[in-house]
């Protein structure tokens, strides 16, 4: 099908990029700097080791220092255990197995432990992730090679426009208490659909609560196991949470991001240990690597006889391993069988664990985020799917300029809204801004469509206080600083701060430093974050309230929000560019942090170039928010 022949050359595309970015991010850089980047722990500590599968030596690791830094090291992707004696020499390839905490578990192309790891400190790096691409091909593979089956590829040809979805019309309507109409209206919509429903719920609607409560009215109308994945683990997690939090048995499939104690309850790892089966494991494996030691001590002193007598204990220590393999394979299915929900990302999916199992439902959440070739990993196990998110906020993330203009970053969630308007259920009231603030998005990607719900709708930091605020800097003399691709505007910054400070010095007689609003300050450029950080360090009066502070980009703060958002716009030139602020659907997230109060500073004259943001300034001049940056000089 020459649809799934496109996506599999654009993904190749991708691919091609994104090793050629890892390699230049890793071929000239130390140790240091891709532990700095979450690409490497180092250094690190054996703390164990034991045999698993096919001969394999899996070995227990610690990282003893730079235990905050964020990383990207999770289980099922390609590394490499290495000694920084002989980094070249030193080094064995495997697969993390295990991440939790500080610690994570190997598995070791090799049956012992090399010489080496006695050798200088050790360290584990990151390989390109070739697995989740080969995944997402063969996923692509398949569904050309089903979509004609009148059975099997029904769900295929209905998500590439082959054949019209169908929707039940015996459903009695469901009523939840705490839904309004168009959650409702949502939960209605899944129960019916035959093979697609669309979930679009924009910034603050409750689109996870919706899903939560469709899932368990799918499982109560028809007892199934039901998949749901998102391209994030802290998507996942949020999910998983609440999924259990509502009495489901949830089995969360890979790591989570979040170490919290009802999470890792739900992980495999943690109901295998309190499974009555892994007494027997545990025991069978302390008799393996017993045998294991035993065959290690003829290591150094080969005579014909020590050499039976290693490979009768290695013989044995198999058998032992066998009988291991085939306990915990009973223990693992025994889990994955019980659990009503088995929650991953579209990859997880195919863990070994649950790698064969078919769904009557998969739901992909933050769909709009989800790249298309990885969304047909989990679809190809379901009948139906549903789709919840928002395609007008953060698109997925693509490395390759090319393949995302040729259609990459254009979402399957995006192609079935524009072909089954139908099937589409919009999320109408939001619960976090205050009317005002939601005012210009709604009209813009909402078609004026979003309430704010009464909760919300006039809540402001204090009786006279106004809710947005558009700061015009044309004329100031602020000029952006270009350096390379990178983009600053120390002055703005500086003014940024003058104004909060400014804005607290209002607000401290009606709160105290601890009950202080929470702020955000966010800038779509990355350089200009860091000067951001650098002067409210050293700003005197705002380190009051410095923890109730946070400054980073716009795609840090997706699915958050705070009380006070700050958006430093950063452009202001005399040829009027303004770069990646013409990507709206990133700035709609930004303008979409809010609750009680808005503040964007920019500058006008290069801004206006763009009819979203002309319309905005406009907006903000009628809800009397406007104003020039002259009227706060000093």
């Amino acid at each position: 099908m020459d649809y799934f022949k496109k996506l599999q050359d654009l993904l190749k595309t991708e691919r091609e990029e994104d090793r050629k970015s890892y390699q230049a991010l890793t071929a000239s850089t130390s140790v240091q700097e891709r532990r700095a980047g979450g690409l490497a722990w180092y250094p690190v500590a054996i703390r164990g080791s034991e045999m698993s599968r096919g001969d394999y030596l899996t070995v227990e690791l610690e990282r003893t220092t730079h235990q905050e830094v964020p990383h990207q090291l999770r289980s099922g992707v390609s590394a490499v255990f290495f000694s920084n004696h002989d980094r070249k020499q030193d080094q064995q390839e495997g697969v993390i197995s295990w991440v939790g905490g500080n610690r994570l578990k190997i598995t070791l192309r090799t049956d012992e432990l090399p010489d080496w790891a006695d050798n200088g400190k050790l360290g584990i790096d990151l390989l390109f992730d070739d697995n989740s691409y080969d995944e997402m091909q063969a996923a692509l593979k398949q569904a050309a090679a089903i979509a004609d089956d009148p059975k099997t590829g029904r769900l295929v040809r209905v998500l590439t426009g082959q054949a019209a979805p169908n929707f039940r019309t015996d459903i009695s309507p469901v009523t939840f208490g705490r839904l309004n109409n168009s959650q409702q209206a949502a939960v209605g919509k899944i129960l019916e659909a035959c093979d697609v429903a669309v979930v679009h719920g924009p910034p603050g609607t409750g689109k996870t609560t919706t899903l939560v409560q469709a899932i368990k009215a799918l499982i109560k109308e028809e007892p199934q196991q039901i998949l749901v994945v998102a391209p994030s683990n802290t998507a996942v997690d949020l999910l998983s949470e609440k999924l259990s939090e509502e009495g489901l048995n949830v089995l969360r499939v890979g790591n989570p991001a979040r170490v919290s104690e009802r999470l890792l309850s739900l992980t495999l790892d943690s109901k295998m240990s309190g499974h009555s089966g892994m007494k027997e494991v545990s025991r069978l494996r302390k008799q393996a690597n017993e045998f294991r030691n035993m065959a290690h001590k003829y290591k150094r002193n080969f005579g014909k006889a020590e050499r039976e007598q290693r490979k009768a204990l290695f013989d044995e220590a198999r058998n032992i391993m066998k009988a291991v393999e085939n306990t915990e394979q009973y223990v693992v299915e025994d889990i994955v069988a019980k659990a009503q929900v088995i929650t991953a990302t579209p990859v997880g999916a195919n863990h070994y664990t649950v790698r064969h199992l078919k769904y009557r439902t998969v739901v992909i959440d933050e769909a709009g985020q989800a790249l298309e070739p990885a969304c047909w990993i989990p679809i190809l196990k379901g009948e139906k799917v549903i789709f919840a998110g928002d395609h007008c906020q953060l698109p997925p993330t693509i490395k390759s300029n090319d393949a995302a203009q040729a259609g990459l970053a254009n979402t399957l969630m995006e192609k079935i809204v524009a072909l089954y308007p139908e099937s589409v259920t919009l999320l109408e009231e939001q619960y976090r801004m205050h009317a005002t603030i939601m005012g210009y998005s709604s009209g813009v990607f909402y078609g004026d469509k979003l309430k704010a719900h009464a909760s919300v709708a006039d809540h402001l930091l204090f009786a006279q206080d106004t809710p947005l605020a558009f700061i015009d800097t044309a004329g100031c003399g602020f000029d952006e600083k270009t350096d390379g691709t990178s983009t600053t505007n120390p002055e703005e910054a500086a003014f940024l701060f003058r104004h909060l400070a400014h804005v607290a010095g209002t607000l401290s007689p009606h709160y105290s430093p601890e009950q202080f609003p929470s702020i955000a300050i966010i800038s779509p450029y990355r350089q200009q974050i860091e000067v951001l950080k650098e002067q409210l360090a050293h700003h005197p009066d705002l380190q009051p309230y410095i923890s109730r502070i946070a400054v980073n980009t716009i795609d840090s703060f997706q699915g958050q929000e705070r009380d006070i958002v700050y958006i430093s716009m950063t452009r202001s030139n005399n040829e009027s560019k303004i770069g990646f602020l013409s990507d709206i659907r990133r700035m709609n997230v930004a303008m979409t942090r809010a609750r009680k109060k808005l503040v964007i500073i920019g500058d006008s004259a290069t801004l206006s170039q763009l009819p979203f943001y002309a319309d905005f300034i406009k907006y903000a001049e009628d809800q009397n928010g406007y104003q020039s940056a002259w009227e706060y000089a000093e």
